[in-house]
């Protein structure tokens, strides 16, 4: 009896152990495979994600930027070769520097926009770093590094890609490319005299005249004797004009609690620009007198505009102030005389900014153009290039796939002549060969047929007039020479 109870309960033992087990293998299961149980198995998990439908990516590039398709990226050429062959024409050297900046270098106390609009970030190794906004804070930093081994004056040009966080219009994106022209080491208005010159050459060149355009011109220097003759004190001097720049895009009570944290009353601020206002450089020649370097400055920039041949392009008007912190003297901006577009182009003097930095002060003065507003100018006037088409001069063309290799050494030989050639890897029929030449924009077919081949013969197809020729093989080169030459 004993023994049988024994047995008894060994079997119950068994029994509830074994359905123990098996609840909490098919618990950890479970809790394995819950999406919101933590942690799951790797395969599982896989088996989850292969089984889950992915949404779909946003194929639009980040909001304020652009891509560059074949086409855009013609135009951008085009209109970057504009700028290189006047910064040429006019004895400029090119310059580049980092995308990447310490923020340190565009962070002023001025309250400029440009501080608020960085795209910032801090790297790996704890750095402070952004993308820049401007070009004109590297070139400084790469001045004052090798100060004492450059020969001034420098007459130095770039085409940065800059980045701003910004409210976004029509001709206003987060990114941005930007013609920079430079003088260093000059200190005299031939500078400003010579920079307006090239800027106003590449609208020139570009079909854009001067009812189109305008370029507005002021001094900081003229500006800082009214702030004071208003007994503002100089080193609010900056801080003020940033401002007041602003005054053209917000009311002045908008700006109140700004101006009073400077320790300007209001009323000093309304009479300050009252005076801006006045139209004419006379007018501040009285208010000022003659002998003020401000007023003097203007006056000689527009008789150099004369001798130049530009002075219907520039407009007297103190209300332009530029909203960097660093100009000192001449500031200047184009626009475009419709008022339908933002400012085109602009710059000036800063001849204060390396000491800003730390160094010795270096005359200097410079101007960017960006490529968003003049792009929407020669929109607008129906002035942009037709980049439809790309710049390859002739397409070779198998008509049977045995003559590939002699297709594909022709087109070798072609290259080496620098003639542009477009071989086609795919076995296409002759329509379509035809087609695509056209699109994009070759001016001659070379053809390698069966017939043709058998005498080391190939068959050429201006597509200019539509006249086809039969040549040998070593003189292919040449006639097709002889016909893009007249394309």
């Amino acid at each position: 009896m004993f023994l049988r109870v024994c047995l008894y309960l060994m079997l119950l033992t068994r029994l509830v152990t074994s359905r123990y087990n098996s609840h909490s293998r098919s618990l950890v299961i479970r809790m394995q495979s819950t999406p919101s149980g933590g942690r799951a198995s790797a395969a599982v998990s896989q088996g989850i994600s292969d089984n889950k439908k992915k949404a779909p990516m946003d194929l639009a590039p980040p909001k304020g930027t652009r891509d560059f398709y074949p086409d855009d990226h013609r135009y951008k050429s085009w209109l970057f070769g504009k700028w290189r062959s006047i910064a040429a024409l006019y004895g400029f050297e090119e310059y580049d520097a980092p995308v990447v900046e310490s923020e340190d270098l565009y962070i002023r106390k001025a309250g400029e926009e440009v501080t608020q609009q960085l795209y910032n970030f801090e790297d790996k190794g704890g750095r402070r770093l952004s993308l820049r906004p401007e070009m004109t804070p590297s070139l400084a930093r790469m001045v004052l590094a090798k100060k004492n081994a450059l020969s001034f004056p420098l007459k130095w040009f770039s085409i940065p890609q800059c980045w701003r966080y910004e409210r976004m219009t029509r001709g206003r994106r987060r990114e941005h490319y930007q013609w920079n022209m430079d003088i260093w080491g000059v200190s005299g208005i031939e500078a400003e005299a010579e920079l307006l010159s090239a800027a106003i050459t590449s609208f020139q060149q570009m079909g854009i005249t001067s009812q189109d355009v305008g370029i507005k011109i002021n001094s900081r220097k003229l500006v800082t004797s009214l702030m004071t003759s208003l007994a503002i004190p100089e080193d609010k001097w900056a801080a003020t004009c940033v401002l007041v720049d602003k005054l053209e895009k917000v009311p002045l009570d908008s700006l109140t609690a700004e101006f009073e944290a400077l320790g300007l009353a209001r009323e000093t601020v309304q009479s300050l620009v009252e005076s801006m206002k006045l139209q004419k450089l006379e007018d501040f020649e009285k208010l000022l007198g003659a002998d003020n370097e401000g007023v003097s400055d203007l006056r000689k920039l527009f008789q150099l505009a004369k001798s130049y041949g530009y002075s219907d392009w520039l407009i007297f008007d103190a209300t332009v102030i530029r909203g960097l912190a660093y100009y000192t003297g001449i500031v200047f901006e184009g626009f475009d005389r419709k008022g339908e577009l933002r400012a085109i182009c602009g710059g000036g003097r800063y001849d204060k900014l390396l000491e800003s930095m730390g160094g010795d002060s270096v005359p200097a003065v410079g101007f960017g153009f960006g490529d968003a507003v003049i792009t929407e100018l020669l929109m607008s006037k129906g002035l942009l290039p037709d980049t439809s088409k790309s710049a390859v001069d002739v397409v070779v063309y198998a008509m049977d796939e045995g003559l590939r290799e002699k297709a594909t050494g022709m087109a070798a030989q072609l290259r080496a002549a620098n003639v542009k050639a477009d071989l086609i890897l795919e076995e296409k029929k002759a329509k379509w060969v035809f087609q695509k030449a056209d699109k994009i924009g070759a001016s001659v077919v070379v053809m390698f047929a069966s017939e043709e081949a058998k005498s080391n013969n190939v068959v050429i197809k201006s597509l200019k007039d539509g006249v086809q020729s039969v040549h040998s093989d070593q003189n292919v080169v040449a006639a097709v020479h002889e016909l893009i030459s007249q394309k």
